[in-house]
């Protein structure tokens, strides 16, 4: 009896050995607690992102659809010739219009392509260039707060020049990089190369902007 009563205590001693042992393996530490959370949260967060980006693309999509089912371009803005205004991957739409004022942004045909530019010159505006980057149009010096700094650029003009009839004078608003009326290659845009006026930005959504 006493040795049964003994095997039994020993059976019952090595269960509960047994369930400390697995115990120990089972339960996580604090840090794997955490790093499991921290998993999770990162996982919840690319999901909401990714949702959230799926749904502004949707968004954009329909947007473009309808306004080009009103034949408004669509333009997607490539290179860097109109920062910081316009960026590249910048999705903007476009007025159909012949009609431009100093300080536009116009989209016009080139070697069958679309650029992107700033109208400075109207037909019969004199420029003037300076080789610090200053801009005159009819002798008085424009104020640019959408350049991102003065600069001469690509330029091979003699000024001060007078815009021919019918013409627009164009200059990006990165100075530096753009190709632009100040040179021969694009000289100034004719009113049959005018696709239209930019009128806003309409993606990435945080860039949504309307341009006057």
């Amino acid at each position: 009896m006493i040795k049964e009563k003994n095997d039994k205590i020993e059976i019952e001693s090595k269960i509960i050995k047994n369930v400390k042992e697995q115990d120990e393996i089972i339960l996580p530490t604090a840090l794997q607690i955490e790093d499991e959370i921290s998993r999770l949260k990162n996982r919840r967060d690319y999901i909401h992102i990714l949702f959230n980006t799926i749904a502004s693309l949707i968004v954009v999509a329909a947007i473009a659809v309808l306004i080009s089912s009103f034949l408004l371009p669509v333009l997607r803005v490539t290179g860097t010739s109109m920062t910081p205004t316009l960026t590249n991957g910048t999705v903007v739409v476009c007025k159909r219009t012949t009609s431009l004022k100093r300080g536009d942004i116009v989209a016009f045909y080139y070697n069958n392509k679309v650029l992107l530019k700033r109208v400075i010159g109207l037909p019969g505006d004199y420029i003037e260039v300076r080789t610090d980057g200053t801009v005159l149009v009819n002798n008085e010096a424009i104020d640019e707060p959408y350049i991102d700094g003065p600069s001469y650029g690509e330029n091979d003009l003699t000024y001060p020049y007078q815009v021919p009839e019918d013409r627009y004078f164009v200059m990006g608003d990165h100075r530096s990089t753009s190709v632009d009326s100040r040179s021969k290659t694009i000289g100034c845009v004719s009113e049959e190369e005018v696709l239209g006026k930019v009128k806003m930005a309409i993606w990435p959504i945080d860039k949504f902007k309307i341009l006057k």
